[in-house]
């Protein structure tokens, strides 16, 4: 015992005096900073709603060398295979994946909207009627909240781990956009409401909107900038090397029967409210604006405690639906997006310093081309009416089962049986199912269909299958799974829209910058639902509750 202690002495003598010599050493040699920080003073997410991947390489040229993009690029850390793990890619999944770590299946997000099974009616995904809207009179969309998220998020988790110190905010056009990503636990979550032209919140955080939103909004931004109207920033000859012809008969008119191409007058009339703001690029700089006035009057980024702050530009998705991924109108939307977030990273070096936060940019989709211009360059495509749709499917399960009115939805890609009324009248389920499957498999728009009982036991990929499996959620999922051709949409003559598992919908980009982050970039396969976990091993913090994703390790120091 005795020659233990005085070896156990010893040793600890030699360690101090090696730990001081060393010490002394490194500050000589100045090899290491004793006040070298730990952990990002912000973490800042950005998701663009509705971006492809290869627009970072298709546009790379028109982007500046101070705009958001190349500083990313070129500073940070490109992920350049990034791809969302589950279907259907939509708004409300992909900002509830990128920020807690999962998929559907897991954390109960499986679309904007679903048929609610245990409710008997839809739901949209961020609607709470138990709270009322804060910020404007009559504000009908102020009824939100994050309580149908079933998980915590990265920014819950970040709450939790410095005992609630750490602040978390969510800024966005649409509120999904702004309530899922910041989580159940945040300091504020604000979105647009396009009538009146303010931000708005609900009672689930505030009883009153905050003094420093209420400036914001009395700064009245939006009618600033729908008089400025949108405006081109190329000569017409350098948009048609990216775009085909400004003009086309498959593009939407968003903003008027008689605006079919740039420029476009954005005015509006008295009471009109601000829907051709948040539809320009303009809509970027609102959101950008907000998000710059939330650090400055929430402090966030200013002490030791890491804070976050999850924005969504929720502009390039009214864009990108109305006029497609070859439009003019996509193109500047990129041009002024790039701009508009290297005023942003320029903003946060001046406020919270360069180097002293870290930022991701990622999107919570992309999208596909729109139908017409696939026809026009003889590429496989094609649209699916789903309100003719399903009349056409009731119908027939009428004719061959007598039963009305058996399908309810067609939400998410999927025919969603009124269950109910099926066990009322003790129906075969099994026949209508193989019935349903025959029908669908003889339409155009149809790759194929299963019953969602059977996704595990349908031939297919594996890769397709796990994407299936990770958006089902039973009581929020529907009974039979279409699986639409490449190119084919649920929509219209004019626009485009998203929702599919095919690399265009779900390749999506992933940029990391500032704080902890390496220089470089990866063709290596990684997934939305990977970005929580490399937040938290930055951070040093646990990762959300339903996460089943991985650190990126190449892209940390």
């Amino acid at each position: 015992m005795y020659t233990f202690k005085l070896n156990s002495q010893f040793i600890k003598a030699m360690g101090i005096a090696l730990l001081i010599g060393n010490t002394a050493l490194a500050q000589k040699t100045g090899k290491v900073n004793p006040n070298q920080e730990k952990a990002p003073k912000l973490v800042v997410g950005i998701v663009v709603d509705q971006m492809r991947w290869d627009y970072l390489e298709r546009f790379a040229p028109l982007f500046k060398s101070n705009g958001g993009f190349k500083r990313m690029m070129n500073q940070g850390f490109s992920n350049d295979n990034c791809q969302i793990g589950y279907t259907p890619s939509v708004t409300a999944c992909g900002h509830t994946g990128i920020y807690t770590g999962t998929v559907p299946a897991v954390h109960g997000i499986t679309g904007n909207a679903w048929y609610d099974a245990l409710l008997k009616r839809t739901v949209y995904c961020s609607e709470d009627r138990t709270v009322e809207g804060v910020g404007a009179k009559g504000a009908s969309d102020g009824k939100m909240s994050p309580r149908n998220m079933l998980t915590t998020s990265i920014a819950d988790e970040l709450r939790m781990a410095t005992n609630f110190k750490s602040k978390v905010i969510g800024v966005a056009i649409k509120d999904r956009g702004a309530i899922l990503p910041a989580g159940h636990s945040a300091n504020g979550a604000y979105w647009f409401d396009a009538k009146s032209g303010n931000f708005i919140t609900s009672t689930y955080y505030y009883k009153e909107l905050p003094e420093w939103v209420a400036k914001f909004n009395n700064r009245q931004v939006p009618d600033s900038l729908s008089k400025l109207g949108w405006n081109k920033s190329l000569a017409d000859q350098l948009y048609l090397q990216y775009a085909t012809a400004d003009e086309k008969i498959y593009e939407g008119k968003p903003f008027g029967a008689n605006q079919t191409k740039l420029p476009y007058d954005l005015s509006r009339k008295e009471n009109e409210g601000f829907s051709k703001v948040v539809g320009s690029p303009w809509g970027n700089t609102l959101t950008a604006e907000m998000a710059k006035a939330a650090v400055l009057a929430e402090e966030l980024g200013k002490d030791a405690i890491t804070d976050m702050l999850a924005v969504s530009f929720s502009s390039p998705d009214y864009v990108g639906h109305s006029f497609g991924p070859n439009s003019w109108e996509v193109v500047d939307n990129y041009i002024k997006l790039d701009e508009e977030l290297g005023k942003f990273f320029e903003f946060l070096d001046a406020t919270v310093g360069k180097g002293k936060y870290t930022a991701f940019l990622s999107a919570d989709h992309a999208v596909a081309h729109v139908p017409g211009f696939m026809k026009e360059n003889k590429l496989p495509g094609g649209t699916l009416d789903d309100k003719a749709a399903m009349d056409e499917m009731n119908k027939a399960i009428k004719n061959k089962f007598g039963i009305d009115k058996a399908v309810v939805s067609l939400y998410n890609y999927q025919v969603h049986y009124n269950r109910d009324l099926l066990d009322s009248v003790n129906a075969d389920k099994k026949a209508i199912n193989q019935f349903m499957v025959n029908y669908l498999m003889k339409k155009d728009y149809i790759l194929n269909a299963f019953p969602t009982s059977e996704i595990l036991t349908t031939p297919m990929p594996q890769y397709l299958r796990e994407k299936v499996a990770n958006g089902f959620l039973y009581n929020r999922s529907g009974d039979i799974q279409m699986i639409l051709k490449s190119g084919y949409i649920d929509g219209s003559a004019t626009g485009t829209t998203h929702g599919l598992w095919y690399s265009y919908d779900a390749h999506i980009p992933l940029l990391w910058y500032g704080f902890g982050i390496k220089q470089g970039r990866s063709g290596k396969r990684v997934y939305m639902h990977d970005i929580a976990a490399t937040v938290a091993s930055l951070l040093k913090i646990q990762e959300p509750s339903g996460n089943i994703g991985h650190p990126i390790e190449e892209a940390l120091k």
